[in-house]
C-alpha cells in the first residue's frame, strides 16, 4: 500500500449526508469492505454512490487515467482508488458539535507548526508543550496545550514562555470545528468536501 496515500484523509458522512468526522484511509476502506458505508464520488459536478464492489470496478477504470489528485492503494493484483467522502449506511444520528480534544486535533488546530518558532514539522518532530507546565498548575486543555518542535520544547523545559523569554506565536483555543475538516479544505484533493461543510 502506498504510504502517502494511507496518510490522506476521509470526510464521514452521516446518513443525511452531514458532516460527522474525519477518518484516516485504513478507517474508511474498513467501513466500505464491511459494507457500513459507501463511498459518495463526485462526478462532474454530480454525487455518485458506490459499494465496495462498484468502487473497486471504477477504481479499474480511473487507474488507466490517473489524475494528480488521485491517490491509490495498491493491492496484489489491483489498485483502488483512495476515497475523498464515505457515507455511513447505519448512522443516523447528528454531528457531535464539541470537537474532540485528541493529539490529530491539537496538530491539525496548529496547522504542524511550531507555536514558539513558527516552523512546520512532520509529526515525528513535534510535540505538544503545555505553555503553562503542570508543575506550575497548568492544566491539559485546549487553551494551555500547543504544538511544539523538539527543540523548542527542549528549550522551554519546565518554564513559562515568559520565564523562558519566549514568545507564543496564537494564542491558544478550542476550535469551534473539527481542525482537520476546516484545514483539509485549502487541500485540492479535498474539494469536493466543500459543499458538505457549507452548514458543518
Amino acid at each position: 500500500m502506498n504510504a502517502r496515500a494511507l496518510d490522506t484523509n476521509v470526510l464521514v458522512l452521516n446518513r443525511f449526508y452531514m458532516a460527522v468526522r474525519v477518518v484516516n484511509v485504513r478507517r474508511a476502506m474498513t467501513l466500505l469492505y464491511r459494507e457500513c458505508a459507501e463511498v459518495i464520488d463526485n462526478d462532474d459536478g454530480t454525487y455518485i454512490s458506490h459499494n465496495f464492489e462498484s468502487w473497486c470496478e471504477l477504481s479499474h477504470l480511473a487507474a488507466l487515467d490517473k489524475q494528480p489528485d488521485e491517490d491509490y492503494l495498491k493491492a496484489v493484483d489491483f489498485e483502488i482508488k483512495v476515497p475523498r467522502i464515505v457515507r455511513l449506511t447505519r448512522f443516523d444520528r447528528m454531528p457531535v458539535q464539541s470537537v474532540r480534544f485528541n493529539r490529530r486535533n491539537l496538530f491539525a488546530r496548529d496547522e504542524y507548526r511550531c507555536q514558539y518558532c513558527g516552523k512546520a514539522e512532520p509529526l515525528n518532530k513535534l510535540s505538544l508543550d503545555h505553555v503553562v507546565p503542570r508543575s506550575h498548575g497548568g492544566a491539559t486543555t485546549w487553551e494551555n496545550i500547543v504544538c511544539s518542535c523538539v527543540r523548542c520544547n527542549s528549550r522551554k523545559g519546565g518554564r513559562t514562555p515568559q520565564q523562558a523569554r519566549m514568545k507564543l506565536l496564537t494564542k491558544p483555543a478550542k476550535p469551534r470545528f473539527n481542525p482537520l475538516m476546516t484545514q483539509s479544505v485549502d487541500d485540492p484533493r479535498y474539494e469536493s468536501w466543500k459543499t458538505f461543510l457549507q452548514t458543518s
